[in-house]
């Protein structure tokens, strides 16, 4: 019997000619690119690489450190009447800096394109990059890694790079905890950062077996990229790794940052600015682009992937915590979505002023916050938040190019974050780009159009800061 080809191999053959007749693009002819994984056998001994790194730590920090006096006034001015829950100073005014000949007048009058055009688009609008973007990877404030020395001799100190952005910018630390389920204790840490040595007088006969259990394993250090025992490490020792509640710290936020998981190649990943999981339990996504759709989604996803950058191979390398979801995950969500927010003594049951407590300039502020400033469009009242993602476009305003090895482009959509206890979490945006509330305020007018006056933007901070 003769050899009969099979019908789906004859249909192949035929299309793969009319390609190469008409000089369709082949799979050789794809533009060259990098590889998504990370390299997993290293061949640099570890004291060369500690050695190298360490030696250029000074112009990287340097290179970071110029860039942040280039786009904003780094001065220590706290508020005179602002503070975080704790008593922390709120700083104040913009800090922005405008180019040369602009004022913020004249860019709000200014289309997009004209900007975009002119070249005028203020450099702190614009994305923040990694201390060393390039590198990437966690880093801690300094004041978080001296109290995990003391408290758990772990070492959160990397030899190749530190934290760039000034203390009194960053989230008050301690943070103070608000339970949901215990209103009546008020701030439950008693100004101490709960770890795992201190966890369980601190919350025994407050949490159930579940939640406390949840607790221990939100404050136990887990191998993490830079953070782990092998080689391939960014601290001196071998380290046992990070806890969920170091960057998280107080189930709060330290400021601690990171780069996305989620983009390759390296240049198009965001900076991450680590946000409060305070108010968990009325959000619906989770993660600033992931659109994640539970808690447990994404603390189940931070331990498989984000603590490695997205890349299962060099996890299994480390030391990748499977977490078990029916449990182990399960306690650990239970415990976030307790979370609280902030005490807010001027809003009433519905997120809004309450008449007798709020002053004449909180008022005009949610008038705007509701009107004119169009916040409200996408941040809802009580909790201020449409649980939804938006996409600001903010690549209208800016020719794309390269800032400290991050390519400034288009951020695409981003979650909307609840505003409740907005004046706790500083900086502001995704990436921690906007120090202030007034940087926010300049940044939505802009990008938004509402064209709103001085006077008007004053108001509307009034308002933000009794969130």
């Amino acid at each position: 019997m003769a050899y009969q080809p099979n019908r789906q191999w004859v249909l192949m053959g035929m299309f793969a000619t009319v390609l190469i007749a008409t000089g369709a693009p082949s799979a050789q002819e794809l533009p060259p690119r990098g590889t998504s994984y990370a390299p997993v056998d290293l061949k640099e001994d570890v004291t060369a690489v500690i050695a190298r790194m360490s030696a250029a730590k000074p112009e990287i920090m340097k290179r970071q450190m110029d860039l942040l006096n280039e786009r904003y006034d780094l001065a220590n001015r706290p508020a005179k009447d602002a503070t975080m829950s704790r008593g922390k100073p709120v700083q104040e005014g913009i800090r922005v800096r405008l180019p040369q000949g602009i004022t913020w007048e004249k860019i709000q009058a200014m289309r997009p394109e004209e900007i975009r055009e002119k070249d005028a688009f203020p450099a702190g609008f614009f994305p923040l990059p990694h201390p060393n973007h390039p590198e990437g990877g966690m880093i801690f404030p300094k004041f978080h890694i001296q109290e995990i020395q003391k408290q758990e001799s772990r070492d959160l100190t990397r030899f190749d790079l530190e934290f760039d952005l000034p203390d009194h910018f960053l989230p008050e630390f301690p943070a103070p905890i608000y339970l949901t389920t215990r209103t009546d204790l008020g701030d439950l840490s008693h100004g101490k950062l709960v770890t795992l040595d201190n966890y369980y007088e601190l919350f025994n006969g407050i949490l159930n077996p579940k939640q406390l259990e949840g607790l221990r394993l939100l404050v136990t250090s887990f191998p993490q990229q830079q953070f782990n025992q092998t080689e391939d490490r960014r601290t001196l020792r071998p380290s046992r790794g990070v806890a969920c509640f170091d960057c998280h710290a107080n189930g709060h936020t330290n400021a601690s940052t990171h780069l996305a998981g989620d983009v390759r190649p390296q240049e198009f990943r965001h900076r991450l600015d680590t946000p409060t999981l305070r108010g968990l339990h009325i959000q619906r996504l989770f993660g600033s682009q992931r659109a994640l759709k539970s808690v447990e989604d994404f603390t189940e996803f931070e331990q498989r992937a984000a603590y490695f950058d997205g890349d299962p191979v060099i996890a299994a390398k480390k030391g990748v915590n499977i977490l078990e979801r029916g449990s182990q995950v399960h306690f650990m969500a239970e415990f976030q979505e307790l979370l609280d927010f902030p005490p807010a003594p001027k809003l009433g049951i519905d997120g809004k002023l309450n008449s007798t407590k709020a002053t004449a300039a909180e008022k005009r502020g949610q008038d705007l916050f509701f009107g004119k400033a169009t916040c409200a469009s996408c941040h809802q009242a009580p909790y201020y938040t449409d649980n939804s993602m938006h996409n600001l476009q903010v690549e209208r305003f800016y020719k794309p190019r390269m800032i400290n090895g991050r390519m400034a482009s288009a951020d695409g959509p981003i979650k909307t974050f609840p505003l409740r206890g907005i004046k706790d979490s500083p900086p502001y945006l995704h990436d921690g780009r906007l120090l202030t509330l007034e940087d926010a305020v300049e940044f939505f007018n802009l990008v938004l159009g509402t064209q709103l006056t001085s006077g008007e933007k004053q108001d509307l901070v009034a308002f933000l800061r009794v969130l």
